[in-house]
């Protein structure tokens, strides 16, 4: 078992390590994300100082999940693997066809390992910024909070693996896509505004209308960022954290498949460009 696994663990650690050298890239996206997160809780701030009543979640937790998503930011697939797309371009995912490992786990290894390194700096640097930086110069009303509990916190970590895997999961379907077309732009362009929106980046999906709760949560994109939050709040716990993490678990697996199938059936019928 080991030994069938070295590959992948390889081609994740490689993949990680070398996206962990674009620092000025990762300070670049730091500051940006700090910007918009501070657009976002002054937007949150004045709707719950005009209107906020009754809300479903209160303005410290609005304001943490702000500053939680865009630490997160990073990990939604909104786009393929940008190493595929350019293999696919030239030609050289032929190699990939021709090596004695499944292209599947290959891809998504190196996929996994591409989104974990551009994750984690600006987690740490957000960390920095929104949790000990901000009450240091007197907004810790605007700061992240940290999760009610240790076992919300521990099970936001958990959330938070699954979710890579599900993210990495959904950026495959991508690069099969852009293998099919031979082209990722318009792909990225139309998935773009739908991760943001329905993985609750843009507004948490407990702001959304109430009829509409059960959808949202039941659909593969909420476990990208909306049932981590509602863990690191304490809002799932007991069966209903089991419940959101079996869920998250279930769409990865289910997307897993849908992408083994899309790719055997691409890949079948695949013209190498070039010749």
């Amino acid at each position: 078992m080991h030994e069938r696994a070295r590959p992948y663990v390889a081609a994740f650690t490689s993949r990680f390590l070398q996206m962990l050298q674009y620092r000025s890239a990762a300070l670049a996206g730091f500051a940006t994300q700090c910007w918009w997160g501070g657009i976002k809780v002054m937007v949150f701030a004045a709707f719950y100082g005009g209107a906020g009543a009754g809300a479903p979640m209160s303005l410290a937790q609005a304001i943490t999940y702000t500053w939680l998503a865009q630490g997160l930011l990073v990990l939604l697939p909104w786009l393929g693997d940008p190493e595929v797309a350019q293999a696919v371009r030239t030609g050289a995912v032929a190699y990939d066809r021709l090596r004695p490992v499944d292209a599947y786990a290959l891809w998504f290894a190196r996929s996994a390992g591409w989104i974990a390194a551009r994750v984690l700096p600006r987690v740490a640097l957000m960390a920095a910024f929104a949790m000990l930086a901000l009450p240091l110069v007197g907004l810790g009303a605007w700061a992240w909070q940290p999760p009610v509990s240790v076992a919300a916190g521990l099970a936001f970590l958990l959330s938070a693996l699954l979710a890579l895997l599900l993210s990495a999961a959904m950026v495959m379907l991508l690069n099969v896509a852009a293998t099919a077309a031979l082209n990722e732009r318009g792909i990225s362009a139309v998935a773009t505004p739908v991760v943001i929106v329905f993985s609750g980046n843009l507004l948490p999906l407990a702001l959304l209308p109430d009829g509409w709760q059960t959808a949202l949560l039941l659909q593969p994109l909420a476990g990208l960022m909306d049932i981590p939050a509602r863990l690191y709040f304490g809002q799932l716990s007991g069966w209903q954290a089991l419940g959101g993490l079996g869920l998250q678990g279930f769409w990865a697996v289910v997307l897993v498949a849908l992408g083994r199938l899309a790719m055997g059936r691409t890949m079948r019928g695949l013209q190498i460009q070039g010749g």
